[in-house]
This record gives structure tokens, sequence and C-alpha cells, in this order.
């Protein structure tokens, strides 16, 4: 079981990431997708990935679509943060992803999250983690224990808009300008006060949700 103490810090994780080109940061975890030559091949860095993870005995999260593969680690162990085992599985990972031709697509990466405005998040907090079957991660968020499902988590508000729920999505600051532009074009109203952690942006029926990256909020911090 990994110690608290084995827990990166935000300028750690940085400096990992300069020797990690293909990764970024993205609450608690480093992220990427590799878009393998053919379908087969991407079933080929599966297994190397999965032989790597035996033996480190660390284990990702990992999904499959067509040709493309997106990976996760995090130390769950730890609190759901990155540690020097993270860093070493993406280095290992990267090097299976070479040596099959894969090229790294880490901008396709995103995460979403779904948030609730609450002025007292306990009262609440149970019940939703019962109803999804979730458990709890970091900052007093729920996570589904397979990483299937988005992550619930509640903003601590006095005053909650009046639409409660809003979404989270996550992407890295490197890729995020072209999102943010086309989403300013369709006419949204677009709240930079935070920028660039996150974007407030609103519809024109009043929904909101957050354009979130990792700057501005690193391990120590929630987003939103």
């Amino acid at each position: 079981m990994a110690a608290t103490d084995d827990v990166l810090s935000r300028s750690r994780i940085d400096a990992a990431l300069a020797g990690l080109p293909d990764w970024r940061y993205r609450l608690g975890g480093l992220v990427t997708v590799y878009k393998a030559p053919t379908p087969a091949a991407a079933l080929e860095l599966i297994a190397a990935v999965g032989r790597v993870a035996d033996e480190q005995n660390h284990h990702p999260d990992l999904d499959w679509r067509y040709t493309r593969v997106f990976l996760r680690y995090s130390s769950h162990d730890a609190g759901d943060e990155v540690t020097p085992r993270d860093v070493a599985a993406a280095g290992a990972a990267s090097a299976a992803a070479a040596g099959l031709g894969a090229a790294a697509e880490p901008g396709l990466y995103r995460t979403v999250e779904v948030a609730i405005d609450s002025a007292d998040p306990a009262a609440i907090a149970g019940l939703w983690r019962v109803a999804l079957g979730y458990r709890k991660g970091r900052y007093g968020s729920l996570v589904d224990p397979f990483g299937r499902g988005p992550a619930l988590w509640f903003q601590q508000t006095s005053a909650p808009n009046a639409n409660r729920l809003h979404l989270d999505v996550h992407r890295s600051a490197a890729e995020s300008g072209p999102v943010l532009e086309k989403t300013a074009a369709t006419g949204a109203l677009m709240n930079r006060d935070h920028a660039p952690g996150w974007v407030v942006v609103t519809d024109v029926q009043g929904n909101r949700f957050c354009l979130a990256t990792e700057e501005g909020h690193g391990p120590d911090l929630p987003s939103g």
C-alpha cells in the first residue's frame, strides 16, 4: 500500500511530465490516448500495458475504442493521487506504444464531472453514493469504483444557483484553446474570471457548465 508521503506535488508532477510528452495531468492522475495503426495493434498495446501492469503491480484505467486506447494512471491506495509508480507506469506504456507505432493524442482525453451546488453537501452525499454504487474520492467527491461513470462532486455554496447541477468538462490546457474559441463562437456567455483554471459557460436558457484545465488548481484544489 502506498504511503501518502509518496504523493507527488504539482511541481514534481510537472517535472515528471517534462520527460513524458505523451501524458497530461488530470485530477489526481496521468492521462493520455494512443492511436494505433490498426485495431489489432491497439489490442497488442492493451496486452503490453497489461504485462507492464502485472510486472509493476500497478494497473491503469483503460478503455479501447477501435484504434484508440485511453489510459489513466492514479494511485488509489494513496488517496487517488499521482505517485512515482504512476510516472514509471506511464513511461513504460509510452515505450510499448512507440514499439507498436501508436501515436499519442492526449488532447482527446477529456474528463466529465457532475457538480451539484449545495449549502450542506454532507446532508446529501450519502444518498448519492448509495444510489450510484460509488465510493468516496478526492475532496469529498464520489467516483465510480470501476471508472465507468462520471465523478460526482458537491460544490459547497451558501447561495446555490437556481440550476444546481452542472458539468465540469476537463481538458488539458495545452489543447483547450480551440475548444474555448469554438464554444464562444456559438454565442454562449463566457465568464473567464477564473481562467485559465476554468471558464464558466452559460447557454441561452441559463444552463451552465465549466470548461476546466489543470492550470490554476493542482493536486491540492478541486475545480469548478
